[in-house]
């Protein structure tokens, strides 16, 4: 630790590692700002589509402007030859630990997360931008004294991210056929290596919001691969079957979310939230 990465940010300590890159936690120089530095993993460096992914993943969030996205800062290599992002250091929990440490959230709390969320990837979609990896660990919770219970969610992680109107280098990096993603929350489409849209990502919303509000997992299977291929043959569980009392309307939305057939969902997030707050008033339907 204590390595200066391009003359401005100072490397504190590690604070985390995903399949791609190890994050830290940095300083920046000039301010004295926390940041997370997010460096390509080092046996990766020499994996031209893995530092492809990491770059992408820089074009694409720098675009982004939003207060439940998390934006790149700064893209930049180390003298090694790493590839390195800069991001906001966010205080706060992922919504997987607080999943973990609680079970599920009841509606009065969860529902202003769940449209945190929906509201950050409405605004991705906007610019042509697909998560394509939505997931708990991808959804930071962080303290915000403006927000209903506190703390307000903010979408992670564009790493498998794609814009709409890709290039063909891009499209082959993630061409039809390849299953990237994580099974438990992955559209049937995807599971297919289909091409997808933003009504993908809204199914990625429905697990994640199944989840949210009952602790528990929208397919039943012994493995993510057995989950994956139970919405290929089955439906899934209602919400009411765990929570009784959870409100008919809210799950009839959340369900529609989880249609095997793209046009069976809702055709955008923003139809989902104006759906969410007709069924509970207490929702403001701006994006």
């Amino acid at each position: 630790m204590g390595q200066i990465l391009v003359d401005r940010f100072e490397v504190v300590r590690r604070i985390g590692e995903g399949g791609m890159a190890v994050v830290y936690l940095g300083r920046e120089l000039e301010t004295g700002t926390e940041r997370a530095l997010k460096v390509l993993a080092p046996q990766l460096a020499d994996d031209a589509k893995a530092v492809e992914r990491l770059r992408r993943e820089a074009e694409l969030a720098m675009q982004l402007d939003h207060p439940n996205v998390c934006p790149i800062l700064h893209v930049g290599e180390t003298s090694e030859g790493f590839l390195f992002l800069v991001m906001p250091f966010l205080e706060g929990e992922s919504l997987a630990e607080a999943l973990d440490a609680r079970g599920s959230f009841d509606r009065a709390e969860g529902l202003p997360l769940l449209v945190d969320i929906a509201r950050g990837l409405a605004h991705a979609h906007r610019v042509h931008i697909l998560h394509r990896d939505l997931k708990p660990e991808n959804v930071m919770l962080v303290p915000a004294a403006d927000c209903p219970h506190g703390r307000r969610a903010v979408v992670m992680d564009f790493g498998l991210a794609k814009h709409m109107d890709a290039g063909a280098e891009v499209q082959k990096l993630t061409a039809t056929g390849i299953v990237l993603g994580t099974p438990e929350f992955m559209s049937p489409e995807q599971v297919r290596g289909q091409p997808l849209d933003d009504r993908s990502d809204l199914y990625g919303v429905g697990v994640l919001a199944f989840e949210l509000f009952t602790g528990e997992l929208p397919f039943k299977g012994r493995t993510p691969q057995d989950q994956m291929i139970a919405r290929l043959k089955s439906t899934p569980m209602t919400m009411r079957s765990i929570k009784p009392d959870f409100p008919p309307a809210l799950e009839a939305v959340i369900l529609r979310t989880l249609a095997a057939e793209p046009d069976q969902r809702y055709p955008t997030v923003g139809a989902f939230v104006e759906a969410l707050s007709q069924a509970d008033p207490s929702i403001r339907s701006k994006p």
